[in-house]
């Protein structure tokens, strides 16, 4: 059952602990990575076989594959997902960064080249659950950057990937997928086989193994992040129904066992009756073992005395997705300074966001909403800088920046200033 605390009464350390997966798999990943390094195709196909449950004639899913799938596609679901995706791609439109140049000074002309990043990789989550939306989420803002190759991977769990998924896929514009998952998919990303092209940076959730791979690659290859399993923070006014506080917080609770659900509330009497919300809805779920597992290692209601308390509370928490079930929730939005995506109102539960909604369902957790941000087009772009001065012009600052260099003890770079306009030099 969860738990439920009163804010002043229980030391910080104990309301903000989280249970988290202890098993060290660095070891293991480094040697999937060496192995895909050095054998490529074979590696990849050894271990669909050995992960995935998977004999795999083909490492790549044929355009006709594709196709096939969009076709097999559940009455209106393709025009579902259609829908969908128009929606982010609209919402993710609007962060497209300008190019810009400068030139207020005479002789001086400064400015910045936004550009696409040229390949990109999309890791699909597979196994327990088929995920079209991370697709969605994935692809479009890389579409609208402008990237000019982006491909997919995916776990082909039991023999192949879930149609859905590559139906998605198609749709959402994605040029090539493959069938491969878990950490020999990123190290496939990273550094290219005979068949899977190496790409510049890789973004999508997965588990541990996924993770600590897209740790190990960093550097070789951009990451978007390193992502932790589903959070979900609710703060809810003693007006809100307990039984949708119950679900949104399910919601999240049923992705992962590892997930976090946490409600914030100035009622203890909402909190109360939360608490056996959750005990009445959690044997209707399906996935019913891995949502009582998260509520009873992770969950936690916590009452405070007042709303503006409860939104410090959030804050210093800094949830992956934060509902505001109270009257009024744009009077708090001000306040709330850490979360990756905001829910406001009663009538705007979480799982809206991670479908349909607009906004990217690709979020900070574990904490890092306190300086990370959600996937957009910004991830999928790089800027360059450029700098021109005439003769007159550089002569006119010469001295300044000689000076400037001669401070940090670089004769050198005075030097190469000066001897422009002094041919003493």
């Amino acid at each position: 059952m969860i738990r439920i605390y009163s804010f002043d009464q229980v030391p910080p350390e104990e309301i903000f602990a989280r249970a988290e997966e202890a098993v060290d798999v660095s070891g293991v990943v480094r040697e999937i990575i060496d192995q895909v390094r050095r054998r490529g195709d074979a590696a990849l196909l050894e271990y669909a076989e050995k992960f995935d449950r998977a004999r795999l004639e083909a490492l790549e899913v044929s355009q006709a594959e594709l196709d096939a799938a969009v076709a097999g596609l559940a009455p209106g679901l393709e025009d579902l997902l259609r829908e969908a995706a128009g929606r982010i791609a609209d919402f993710h439109r609007r962060q497209l960064a300008n190019s810009f140049v400068v030139s207020e000074e005479q002789g001086v002309v400064l400015g910045q080249k936004v550009m696409p990043i040229e390949k990109v990789g999309l890791y699909v989550p597979g196994g327990t659950a088929a995920y079209p939306s991370s697709v969605l989420m994935n692809c479009i803002p890389a579409r609208i950057a402008g990237c000019r190759e982006i491909v997919m991977v995916s776990p082909p769990t039991g023999g192949d990937i879930d149609p859905v998924i590559l139906a998605a896929a198609r749709i959402a514009g994605v040029h090539r997928v493959f069938r491969t998952g878990g950490a020999q998919a990123v190290a496939a990303l990273a550094y290219g086989t005979e068949t899977v092209p190496r790409v510049d940076k890789i973004v999508g959730p997965g588990n541990a193994f996924v993770a600590e791979a897209k740790r190990q690659v960093f550097g070789r290859v951009a990451i978007d992040m390193i992502a932790g399993p589903s959070e979900i923070l609710v703060v809810a006014d003693g007006a809100s129904d307990a039984r949708q506080v119950a679900a949104d917080l399910l919601s999240q609770a049923e992705h992962d066992k590892l997930a976090s659900a946490v409600l914030v509330t100035d009622s203890e009497a909402l909190a109360k009756a939360v608490q056996a919300e959750l005990e009445r809805q959690i044997p209707l779920l399906p996935r019913a073992d891995i949502a009582r597992a998260s509520i009873d290692n992770n969950g936690k209601i916590i009452v405070t005395g007042d709303l503006r308390a409860a939104i410090e509370v959030a804050n210093e928490i800094a949830p992956e997705h934060l509902e505001l079930c109270v009257d009024a929730p744009f009077d708090y939005l001000d306040a709330v300074r850490n979360a990756g995506s905001v829910f406001l109102g009663r009538h705007c539960p979480e799982a809206l966001g991670d479908y349909f909604a607009g906004p990217n369902h690709t979020l900070p957790t574990m904490g890092t909403a306190r300086f990370m941000s959600p996937l957009s087009v910004d991830d999928f772009v790089k800027r360059t800088q450029f700098t021109y001065f005439t003769a007159a012009a550089l002569e006119k600052v010469g001295d300044k920046v000689a000076r400037f260099a001669r401070q940090e003890g670089l004769e050198a770079h005075a030097r190469s200033v000066l001897s422009r306009f002094d041919d003493s030099i």
